[in-house]
C-alpha cells in the first residue's frame, strides 16, 4: 500500500519531486567530490613525498660551506639518516628564453636555479612520478612554466648571455616536491651533469639546499631546535616536512572548503523546499489525516506514510549525487593529478564520501520527523471541523484597500497577499537570499585575494613597488646603490627599506628556535595591528599570529633574542598577520646593525604622473638581479595557481545559484497557481486579463527577490567575512577584511538573480491563459 502510494504522489507532482531530487543530488555530488578532493590531495601528496623522498629539514644558505663540518655534524647525531648538499645555480631571468627566443617575463618574482639530478634523495619526477635522468642538451622544465607558457616536449630553451649561450630541448616536465606550489617563489630546472658544469663555469651564482632526512619525523621538531643552536650554515631561510606538505596541499584545500560550502547551501535549501512542500501536504490531507486517527490508525503508522516518500528520495538521491561523483571528481583534481599525480587508491577514496553523502541523508530523513512532530497533537475534532492541522491566525492585521489610495491597486494586491501569507512567501525569500550569497560570496572571496591590499596579510605594507633582493655577490654594496638612487629620484613619493636576518629566539625551557626578523622604519608603510602598534622605539619587537601563539606571548611580554651571540631583551609592542615563511616571523626595532642577513625588501610609491611600467623596467635595469614587480603582478604569480582555481569555482557558483533561482520559482509558480486555481478563475469572470494577473504574480515574486537581494548582501558581508576569517586563521592571518567587489555584489550579481526570476515567473504564468473558469468555477 505504502509503495502504491508513493507513486501516485510521485506523479501527482512530478516537478516537485523532480526539483528536490535535482537539489539533494547536487548537494551530495557536491559533497562528495569535495571530500574525494580532499581525500586525493593528501593521498597524491603522500605519494609524491615517498616517490621524491622528500627530505624532512632543509636549511637554504647563500655562501660558503665546509662539507666535512657537516659531515661530521651528521655522523655524530643519531637522529639522522642522511644528509645531502645541494648546489643550486641561479640564473638572471633575462637570460633565459623560451621557445622562438621569447624572453621570459621581467616581472616574474620567480628565483630561476638550474640543478643536476640529486643521487640520495630530493628527486626530480616526471609526469609519472618516475625519477628523471637527462641527456646531454635535454632539460627538465617546472610545471609552473608549462603552464604559463603553453610549453611542449620538443619545445627550445636557451641561456643567453653576451659571452655564452647554451640550447636544451625540453624532455620532460619535472615535478618538483620542494617548489611546485606557486606559492615557493623558486622554481629548479633539471640538466644533464656535464651541461650544469659549463652552466657554472659561465653563468650563475651558487646556493645551497643542506638538506636532512631524519629517522623519525617525530623528532623534527627537536632536530630543528638543535640545529640552530649550532654553529652551522644558517643565511637562509629553513623549511619542514610539514611545510612542504601544507604548501603543496593549500590551493586545493581551498577549492575543497568553497565547494563544501556550496554543497552546504545547496542542504539548506533542499531543506526549505522540503519543510514547505511538507507542511503544504499536511494542511492539503489534514482531513483524511484526521480520519485515519479516529479509526485508530497508529501516530507512527500515519507518519510513515508521508515519510518514506522522503526516505526514498533522500537516499535515491544521495545515491545519485555519489555515484556521479565518481565521474566529476576526476575533473576536479585534474590539477592535482598534474602537479602531484595520482595517489594511491585506498578503501578510504570511497568510505569518506559514502559518508559524507549518508550524512546528508540522515540529516534530510531527521528534518523530516522533526516536522511530521509538529503535528502528532492534532486535534482530530478541529481539523476535521476546519480542514486544517491549525488554527489560522487571526492575531495579523490584514492590509486594507480604502487605507492604501496613494498605491497602485496591482501593487497594493501582491503586497498584501505577500502579507497574509508570510511564511508562504519566505520560503522562496530566503532561497532567493541563499542564492544571491552563493552568487556573492565566492566573487568577494576572489576579488580579497587579487587586491592589492592583500599584501598586507602577508607581513608587508601596501605600496606600489615592491623590490626584493635576495643573496648574491656584493649583496650590501648592491643595497647601498639601490638605497642613493632611490633617495636621489624625484619620481618617489616615499620609500622604505627593510632587512630581514635570522636570529634565534629563546624558549621556556631555555633551548633557541630560529625567526625571522625584518628591521627598518614601519611607520611609513604600516601594518594594521591585531593588537598592539609597530615596533618605535628601541627594544620593541611585534611578532606574527602564528609565531605569537607558538613562544605563548602576548603583548607586553619580554622574549630574548640571541644576536652576534649575545642575548637581547625586547618587549612586545604588537601582533600582526602573516601567510609568509610559515607564518612566524617578526619585526623590531634593535641597537644593533643586522647580521646573518637573508634579504632585503624595499616598498616605493610614485607620483601619479609617473608610468609605472616604464619605472619598473629603470629599476631593474639599474638595480640588477634584484626583483622588481608591482604589488598586483606579485600577488597574481604568488597566488595565480589559487586564483586560476577559484575563479572556476565562483562561476559555477552563480551558474548554480542561477539555475536554482530559476527552478524554485517555476515550482513555487506551478504550485501557487494550482492553489489559486478557483480565486484565478473568479478573478477572470471578473473581467481581469491574463496580463493583470500575470503583473499581480509578477509584483508579488517582484518584492520577495528585492527583499531577498538586500538580505542576501548583508549575509554574504557577515557570514561571508566570519568564513573568510576562519580560513585565514589557518595560514596565519586571522583577521582578513573581506573586500566587496562593488560592481558584481551591488549590480551585476543582483541583476542576474533579479532578471532569471522575471523570466521564470513570465514563464510559468503562460499556464495563466489555458486556465479554464468554468471548471474551476465548477470546483473540478
Amino acid at each position: 500500500m505504502i509503495g502504491h502510494m508513493l507513486k501516485r504522489d510521485v506523479l501527482r507532482n512530478k516537478t516537485i519531486t523532480f526539483t528536490l531530487l535535482t537539489f539533494i543530488t547536487l548537494s551530495s555530488l557536491l559533497m562528495a567530490s569535495a571530500m574525494s578532493m580532499v581525500v586525493d590531495v593528501w593521498a597524491s601528496v603522500d605519494r609524491l613525498f615517498q616517490q621524491a623522498k622528500v627530505p624532512h629539514f632543509v636549511q637554504m644558505h647563500a655562501g660558503s660551506i665546509d662539507q666535512q663540518r657537516l659531515d661530521d655534524f651528521t655522523k655524530k647525531q643519531p637522529l639522522i639518516q642522511a644528509q645531502q648538499t645541494v648546489e643550486m645555480l641561479n640564473i638572471d631571468q633575462t637570460t633565459l628564453f623560451l621557445k622562438n627566443r621569447q624572453q621570459i617575463d621581467h616581472n616574474s618574482v620567480m628565483d630561476v636555479s638550474f640543478v643536476k639530478q640529486n643521487q640520495s634523495f630530493d628527486f626530480l619526477l616526471n609526469l609519472h612520478n618516475e625519477k628523471v635522468e637527462m641527456a646531454s642538451g635535454e632539460i627538465g622544465v617546472p610545471l609552473y612554466y608549462m603552464k604559463k607558457y603553453d610549453l611542449h616536449i620538443g619545445d627550445q630553451i636557451w641561456l643567453a648571455t653576451d659571452e655564452f649561450e647554451m640550447a636544451f630541448t625540453i624532455s620532460t616536465f619535472i615535478r618538483d616536491a620542494q617548489m611546485n606550489p606557486s606559492l615557493v617563489s623558486s622554481k629548479r630546472f633539471v640538466v644533464n651533469d656535464m651541461d650544469w658544469q659549463m652552466i657554472k663555469a659561465h653563468m650563475g651564482q651558487s646556493e645551497y639546499l643542506l638538506e636532512f632526512l631524519l629517522k623519525d619525523t617525530a623528532q623534527l621538531h627537536e632536530f630543528e631546535q638543535m640545529y640552530q643552536s649550532m654553529d652551522l650554515p644558517q643565511q637562509g631561510p629553513t623549511i619542514t616536512y610539514t611545510l612542504y606538505k601544507v604548501l603543496n596541499a593549500a590551493t586545493e584545500g581551498l577549492i575543497a572548503f568553497v565547494i563544501m560550502l556550496i554543497s552546504a547551501l545547496l542542504i539548506f535549501i533542499a531543506l526549505l523546499c522540503i519543510r514547505f512542500i511538507m507542511m503544504a501536504a499536511l494542511e492539503e490531507d489534514a482531513r483524511e489525516i484526521a480520519v485515519m486517527k479516529a479509526i485508530g490508525i497508529p501516530r507512527k503508522q500515519i507518519q510513515k506514510l508521508y515519510l518514506t516518500k522522503y526516505i526514498a528520495l533522500a537516499f535515491t538521491a544521495s545515491t545519485a549525487g555519489y555515484v556521479l561523483a565518481l565521474f566529476i571528481s576526476p575533473l576536479l583534481t585534474k590539477n592535482i593529478a598534474l602537479y602531484m599525480g595520482v595517489g594511491k587508491q585506498s578503501v578510504w577514496h570511497y568510505i569518506i564520501p559514502c559518508a559524507g553523502v549518508f550524512v546528508i541523508a540522515l540529516l534530510i530523513i531527521g528534518y523530516c520527523q522533526l516536522i511530521l512532530r509538529k503535528y502528532q497533537h492534532i486535534s482530530t475534532v478541529e481539523a476535521l471541523r476546519t480542514g486544517h492541522l491549525t488554527e489560522k491566525s487571526s492575531s495579523k492585521k490584514g492590509l486594507l484597500l480604502h487605507r492604501s489610495k496613494k498605491v497602485n491597486i496591482h501593487v497594493f494586491l501582491g503586497i498584501k497577499d505577500i502579507w497574509a501569507r508570510l511564511n508562504m512567501y519566505s520560503v522562496i525569500g530566503i532561497v532567493y537570499m541563499m542564492c544571491l550569497f552563493m552568487m556573492i560570496v565566492p566573487v568577494n572571496f576572489l576579488y580579497t585575494i587579487q587586491s592589492p591590499s592583500f599584501i598586507t596579510y602577508m607581513g608587508a605594507g601596501h605600496s606600489q613597488i615592491r623590490i626584493d633582493l635576495q643573496q648574491t655577490v656584493d649583496i650590501e654594496q648592491r643595497f647601498l646603490h639601490m638605497q642613493e638612487t632611490l633617495r636621489t629620484d624625484p619620481d618617489i613619493v616615499k620609500y622604505a627599506s627593510f632587512i630581514t636576518s635570522g636570529y634565534k629566539v629563546e624558549l621556556q625551557d631555555g633551548k633557541y628556535d630560529s625567526i625571522h626578523v625584518e628591521t627598518g622604519d614601519f611607520s611609513i608603510f604600516p601594518l594594521s595591528y591585531l593588537k598592539g602598534k609597530a615596533p618605535k622605539q628601541l627594544g620593541d619587537i611585534a611578532l606574527s599570529v602564528l609565531k605569537a601563539k607558538e613562544l605563548e606571548k602576548d603583548i607586553g611580554d619580554d622574549i630574548v633574542l640571541l644576536i652576534n651571540h649575545q642575548k637581547h631583551r625586547l618587549t612586545i609592542s604588537g601582533i600582526y598577520q602573516d601567510m609568509t615563511n610559515g607564518g612566524k616571523t617578526a619585526k623590531a626595532y634593535l641597537d644593533v646593525p643586522p647580521t646573518n642577513i637573508l634579504w632585503y625588501t624595499v616598498n616605493v610609491d610614485m607620483k601619479q604622473s609617473i608610468i609605472l611600467d616604464d619605472k619598473l623596467e629603470a629599476y631593474r635595469d639599474a638595480f640588477y638581479p634584484a626583483k622588481v614587480t608591482d604589488v598586483a603582478h606579485y600577488l597574481a604569480q604568488t597566488f595565480g595557481t589559487t586564483i586560476a582555481q577559484l575563479q572556476l569555482v565562483t562561476k559555477f557558483a552563480i551558474v548554480l545559484a542561477l539555475a536554482i533561482a530559476s527552478l524554485m520559482t517555476m515550482m513555487f509558480m506551478k504550485m501557487l497557481l494550482a492553489k489559486e486555481a478557483t480565486q484565478i478563475a473568479i478573478m477572470r469572470s471578473l473581467g481581469f486579463t491574463v496580463q493583470i494577473l500575470r503583473l499581480q504574480y509578477t509584483i508579488r515574486i517582484v518584492c520577495v527577490v528585492l527583499l531577498a537581494i538586500v538580505s542576501g548582501m548583508i549575509l554574504a558581508q557577515t557570514i561571508g567575512q566570519v568564513l573568510l576569517r576562519q580560513l585565514g586563521a589557518i595560514m596565519g592571518a586571522p583577521n582578513i577584511a573581506l573586500l566587496t567587489h562593488p560592481y558584481m555584489s551591488y549590480l551585476i550579481c543582483p541583476l542576474l538573480l533579479l532578471s532569471i526570476v522575471l523570466i521564470a515567473v513570465w514563464l510559468s504564468s503562460k499556464g495563466l491563459k489555458q486556465q479554464k473558469m468554468l471548471m474551476k468555477l465548477g470546483g473540478e
